[in-house]
């Protein structure tokens, strides 16, 4: 008889570990070929027992999918909202944690400048960040997702690499004098404008990969919607300018506070794709919507067990 749990992958396992033990398993002494080696010669009894124990959480089983299915539940740390088919035979690591790390460092730093932290006005210390890791690393780590079969993650982590590289070439001094042409051929307003306009185009395709986490988790859904409003806050803090003629301040700041708020939530889901059983001695929750379809399941679970 095939036995199945519902246990959430949560990209940590060992490669392939998604497609094992579906089905009925042999009722030889032989067993079925485990993870890492456990299980290699599992009793039918034992590996019964092995399944039951990761209904809750432990056990040789306890990160594998044993549901027959090839689809994948939503979970913050990969960096995916719904269910997706995940790759047969994975064998890259997970790279949503490195491409949210990357996103999480460069947006707090601007954020601190941006909300005039200790006097610090000029945002030159983030081109580095935006070059290095912001852009660069996210870039590849969008790339690794597209390689797993993540489209979502692909999307975002390789766009957001594309902003923080683009971020750094309009702002890297003596450079591609993107501002002095600005300021040459018409004014430092028109530069605020166009850069207003740019911050806009960010805060519009933010609102897109927004609406596509609705029926997520509230970690992934909050790291989106305080990144729409840091670029809808700045964009309007450049268009809408003071009596100076400068960048709103007040608006400015509280763009700055959003995108801190973005910074550590984007954290906050990297430390949930790292942190399993095996590093760690607890799990990161990341609040599935109750209309999610993991959400359903839980309740579903919960219904269950109350009627036991």
């Amino acid at each position: 008889m095939a036995t199945t749990t519902n246990t959430e992958h949560t990209g940590n396992g060992p490669p392939g570990a998604e497609k094992m033990y579906h089905g009925s398993p042999d009722t030889s002494n032989t067993g079925t070929h485990g993870v890492n080696g456990i299980g290699r010669h599992m009793t039918h009894e034992e590996h019964q027992t092995a399944v039951a124990a990761s209904k809750f959480g432990y056990g040789p089983l306890a990160h594998v999918n044993n549901t027959g299915s090839d689809r994948l539940p939503a979970f913050g740390g990969e960096f995916q909202p719904g269910l997706y088919k995940g790759v047969q035979d994975r064998k890259f690591a997970n790279p949503a944690p490195l491409g949210l790390s990357a996103f999480a460092l460069t947006t707090f730093v601007l954020s601190l400048i941006n909300m005039r932290t200790r006097a610090v006005a000029e945002p030159n210390l983030v081109v580095g960040l935006a070059f290095g890791y912001g852009g660069l690393v996210q870039l590849l780590a969008g790339m690794w997702e597209m390689a797993v079969g993540n489209t979502f993650g692909a999307t975002a982590l390789s766009s957001y690499g594309g902003f923080w590289l683009s971020f750094a070439i309009i702002l890297t001094p003596g450079g591609f004098n993107i501002e002095e042409a600005y300021v040459e051929m018409q004014t430092m307003q028109a530069f605020y404008d166009a850069f207003g306009f740019f911050l806009m185009g960010w805060f519009i395709f933010t609102t897109i990969l927004l609406l596509a986490t609705l029926r997520s988790t509230l970690a992934f859904f909050t790291l989106f919607f305080t990144l729409d409003l840091a670029f809808l806050l700045l964009g309007i803090g450049y268009l809408q300018r003071d009596s100076t003629n400068h960048p709103n301040p007040p608006l400015i700041k509280a763009g700055g506070f959003f995108g801190l708020l973005a910074a550590f939530t984007a954290w906050y889901n990297a430390l949930a794709g790292l942190a399993d059983d095996s590093n760690s001695f607890f799990i990161i929750p990341v609040a599935h919507f109750p209309w999610s379809a993991k959400g359903q399941e839980m309740r579903k679970e919960k219904n269950e067990r109350a009627k036991v």
